[in-house]
């Protein structure tokens, strides 16, 4: 599952970075505008209540750590029902992007956000929930606890390389937020998240990850799963929502698609490494399963990338 799981964070090209601090102590508020991106906090000092547009409030702990992958306002609060500031008149008139509110410092949190390719970043963002929390009681604490705090560490001790670090320690966070959700949801909908989260069909997707050109049969597929062809098919397109081969042709055109806006490579060599005979074959295929073609989508990436 592990290898399966950084497949998809590495076709999302997901990179965290730590974006600001807030220091509060006495009574405060603050709400934050719906986020555009996926964005993390985590609790280095203290407690707040932490309230989300459509979730329940929730008692927020030192160690806790949340992400919210919706685009949702929330506040954060030492006392419920307070009148909140705007964040974004807190953070814009504070010099290092670190806040402070209140008086005194009982209260220390950071907060980051994660860049995902614009082509494929909607793997993570479809199938999380609006908001994930990772109590500091929980299985990955130690952990969390011990990366928030460096975090603080590498903030305040300015020593050399402290930006690389940092962003390190965030996408480490990040990746244990993630953990957490995955031991400790009992079941997910249909799709890519429960499907390599079946330990007997995680065989069959590390062979359609690690060999996406190769013409997969379903019979070999089935046979490294340990199971029969119609056990096999029946049991991925419960846990995929999808057949076998159609996961298999998704995963080549994520590929393809990623191929085509971030390398150089020409269509054709694209076409061959994905396992089709022509460049014409392999443009049906993407026109099919994208709406374009990859002559459009690839243009578009170089004028993207153009200078004006």
């Amino acid at each position: 599952m592990a290898d399966l799981f950084s497949d998809i964070l590495g076709l999302a090209n997901a990179q965290s970075v730590i974006t600001g601090a807030l220091h509060a102590g006495g009574t405060w508020a603050i709400q934050f505008p719906p986020p555009d991106m996926i964005k993390f906090f985590g609790i280095a000092q203290g407690s707040c209540w932490l309230c989300v547009d459509g979730e329940p409030d929730q008692r927020l702990e030192a160690g806790d750590v949340f992400l919210l992958a919706a685009p949702r306002a929330f506040t954060l609060a030492s006392e419920r029902k307070l009148e909140p500031l705007d964040a974004v008149a807190v953070f814009r008139d504070c010099p290092g992007v670190v806040a402070s509110l209140g008086s005194g410092d009982e209260f220390q949190m950071l907060g980051g956000h994660v860049e995902l390719a614009p082509g494929s970043g909607d793997l993570l963002t479809a199938v999380l929930p609006p908001l994930l929390l990772a109590r500091a009681g929980s299985t990955h604490a130690a952990m969390s606890h011990w990366l928030l705090a460096q975090l603080v560490q590498e903030r305040a001790a300015e020593l050399p390389g402290a930006g690389v670090a940092s962003a390190q320690l965030a996408h480490l966070l990040f990746i244990h937020i993630l953990r957490a959700h995955l031991a400790e949801t009992d079941r997910f909908p249909a799709g890519w998240l429960r499907a390599i989260t079946d330990k007997q069909l995680a065989p069959a997707l590390r062979l359609m990850h690690g060999e996406p050109g190769r013409p997969w049969q379903l019979d070999e597929l089935a046979k490294a799963a340990g199971m029969s062809r119609t056990t096999f098919a029946t049991r991925f397109k419960t846990a995929a929502g999808i057949p076998p081969l159609a996961y298999l042709t998704q995963w080549r055109m994520r590929l393809a698609k990623r191929s085509l806006l971030e390398g150089d490579s020409p269509i054709s060599t694209i076409a061959y490494a994905l396992g089709y005979t022509s460049e014409s074959a392999f443009s049906h295929a993407f026109k099919r399963a994208t709406g374009h073609a990859p002559k459009r989508v690839r243009g578009s990436a170089i004028r993207e990338n153009s200078p004006d």
